[in-house]
């Protein structure tokens, strides 16, 4: 497996935001999603792509190819700070299960040389490969965008029904997991959607979920990739926006948090 390569298009040291302690976070590229608030927008197609760089006005290309070797390699270097802090590594995308096999290889070797592990996912992926996957995970940051399927479908391109069992059995299986909700105007932000939501969780056996509310910060991608940004004008939410939104969370006894 350490000969198994994949496209990635970032490696970020000293991230504080993407698990525990101080982490490397490695951007894989491809997703199979397409949500029109993504602010991540180059790790959206597999393939590398020119980007326009912000600063010199040059193009880039976004996205290379590289070995697990490399990866694992690269992540050795900051092995001080993740045993002083509790950190590790964070594979994290686009969609870390479009390149299933890369995926799993950086994360079995990681773990092989005693790091923590931890995850970004849609949780959109066939349920037995999630389940072989996160045999190799500590931590997964995942997200439900939409409880109703044709909705979920309408916006992000891809039904639910996979997402929501997968999530599911993560937390049936006593997995760490931080499950969020992206609140956004006109698609899920009603007090009838957190309702909805909230009935789910229930259902599921879900005691906990994350706000995050809307936020415009990858529109200048789009610019810088020669795409139309289809949130253009939309006003990003705040947490004091959704504090109704929260309470009908907590009147269903789910920790619900910003």
């Amino acid at each position: 497996m350490e000969t198994t390569k994949g496209i990635i298009f970032n490696i970020q040291h000293f991230s504080i935001h993407d698990g525990p302690g101080i982490r490397t976070t490695v951007f894989l590229k491809g997703c199979p999603l397409r949500c029109p608030w993504c602010s991540n927008p180059e790790s959206q197609r597999m393939q590398p792509e020119p980007m326009l760089d912000a600063t010199t006005k040059k193009n880039i290309t976004m996205g290379e190819e590289r070995s697990v070797v490399e990866i694992i390699d690269e992540v050795l270097k900051d092995r001080d700070f993740y045993e002083e802090s509790g950190g590790g590594l964070t594979l994290s995308g686009g969609e870390i299960f479009a390149q299933f096999e890369f995926a799993k290889a950086i994360l079995k070797a990681a773990k092989e040389k005693g790091i923590h592990t931890a995850i970004e996912t849609t949780a959109f992926v066939e349920h037995e490969k999630f389940v072989d996957l996160i045999q190799y995970v500590d931590f997964i940051y995942t997200d439900l965008k939409h409880y109703n399927s044709v909705n979920h479908r309408k916006i992000t391109g891809v039904k639910n029904e996979l997402i929501v069992k997968n999530i599911h059995y993560a937390f049936t299986h006593q997995k760490t997991i931080v499950l969020r909700i992206p609140v956004i105007p006109n698609f899920n932000n009603s007090l009838e959607d957190a309702e909805q939501f909230a009935t789910l969780f229930n259902e599921l056996s879900i005691d906990q979920v994350q706000l995050l509310p809307f936020h415009q910060f990858g529109e200048n991608k789009y610019k810088l990739l020669g795409r139309r940004y289809e949130m253009e004008g939309t006003k990003a939410l705040h947490p004091e926006d959704l504090y109704d939104y929260q309470q009908v969370f907590l009147n269903h006894n789910i920790n619900c948090y910003f």
